[in-house]
């Protein structure tokens, strides 16, 4: 599946995915989205917000991100602020 076939993802995220190595929804499964936030922090810092990596959650988890619990979003960036 494409990823801007999933919810949340459109045609730009896709294509910057697609540059950090994750070309289909199965890939962005298997990376998770932790790692492909990572990956596109460190390829486009400016442009990538913890918005992003809410984006490619709420993809994994097929939900609207602004409709992701708390909970999930607190780890979620619990877990990229460490780096």
């Amino acid at each position: 599946m494409k990823l801007s076939e999933l919810q949340n993802l459109g045609p730009t995220t896709e294509e910057r995915l697609n540059a950090v190595g994750v070309a289909s929804a199965e890939e962005l499964d298997s990376v998770g989205a932790i790692e492909a936030y990572r990956r596109l922090k460190e390829r486009y810092p400016r442009e990538t917000s913890l918005n992003s990596l809410y984006a490619m959650l709420g993809a994994l988890l097929d939900v609207r991100w602004t409709e992701l619990p708390d909970e999930v979003r607190a780890r979620a960036k619990a877990a990229v602020s460490q780096d």
